[in-house]
């Protein structure tokens, strides 16, 4: 079953003027992360996974009565944004929690995990 692992950061933390120079902390925590990364890709559990751009260079596009339009930045004023995401094909729920867990425990960030719909989805 797939899941789609969403990673979450503080919006006050990850500011638009610092978001090419990440810390030394934010670095060390990277390089656990990749470590990980390379064993789920060694299982065969790791799909993808990519980190995103910061919230001030997006566009949110929406439909409204006079059509579609673009409004740049995202939607409304967040606590926290949508920093990166994963996804993993693994055995189930529990497996995702556990590797969702591990996330958090390296980055020390939330993760919001969802299931992917498709032929082996029973929510």
């Amino acid at each position: 079953m797939k899941y789609l692992l969403l990673g979450y950061t503080s919006a006050a933390a990850w500011d638009a003027g610092a978001a090419d120079a990440p810390t030394e902390e934010a670095l060390a925590a990277f390089a656990v992360y990749q470590r990980f990364e390379r064993e789920l890709l060694g299982t065969g559990e790791l799909v993808s996974t990519e980190g995103l751009g910061h919230p001030a260079v997006s566009t949110t596009v929406r439909r409204t009565p006079d059509g579609v339009t673009l409004t740049d930045g995202p939607f409304a004023e967040l606590k926290e944004v949508l920093a990166s995401f994963a996804v993993i094909d693994v055995t189930g729920r529990e497996r995702a929690m556990e590797i969702a867990s591990r996330i958090v425990e390296v980055l020390g960030e939330p993760i919001e995990v969802r299931p992917v719909m498709g032929e082996d989805f029973t929510a």
